[in-house]
């Protein structure tokens, strides 16, 4: 809808649900293995919710993949985690919402526009055949620069999160379809 509504390019509007949530998938693989979330590269793509996808096969610990650190039940309860894990800060802090580590992300995003160091990072970008998707916004990989979305990165998906990816589409779908036209302004 901001897209839409405010005129501006494409590559000037973006979500950050891709980045909070990327970092709490990473932070919850660190506390696993022991280590600082800084030496963890993962990606979380898709909408901000139940069906974000987590992509366990490229997210690795100082170049070395999580499979061959942590046994597969481990991983899958960690990705269930993070899919939940907006829900579990609303249920702590009883009011409201992540706002500080959604400020962080926010933060993280402005950091290479204002810099012109480009950085890829996982953002919500309106997709135009990007990911076989037309006329939706979802989070994908994407180069982030002084001119905001610079590139979006169209990794080589497996089958199995081809088909996340479109359920996770699906839900935000859905999500756009339940707004009344009031809600869209």
């Amino acid at each position: 809808v901001l897209y839409k509504q405010s005129g501006l390019p494409r590559n000037q509007v973006m979500g950050m649900a891709g980045v909070l949530d990327s970092t709490r998938f990473r932070t919850f693989l660190a506390g696993a293995l022991g280590c600082d979330p800084k030496y963890v590269s993962a990606m979380v793509l898709g909408g901000h919710g139940d069906n974000m996808v987590p992509i366990t096969r490229t997210a690795t610990v100082s170049g070395v993949p999580i499979a061959e650190l942590l046994d597969q039940e481990t991983i899958d309860a960690i990705v269930e985690r993070t899919r939940k894990a907006g829900g579990e800060v609303v249920k702590l802090l009883r009011t409201g919402s992540a706002f500080s580590s959604t400020g962080a992300a926010i933060c993280e995003m402005v950091e290479p526009c204002l810099t012109g160091q480009p950085r890829l990072l996982p953002v919500c970008t309106y997709l135009e055949g990007e990911y076989g998707f037309e006329g939706i916004s979802l989070g994908v990989p994407a180069l982030i620069g002084k001119d905001g979305v610079e590139k979006i990165i169209d990794l080589d998906l497996t089958a199995e999160e081809k088909a996340a990816l479109e359920k996770s589409a699906a839900g935000v779908r859905q999500g756009i379809e339940s707004l009344s036209a009031e809600d869209l302004g």
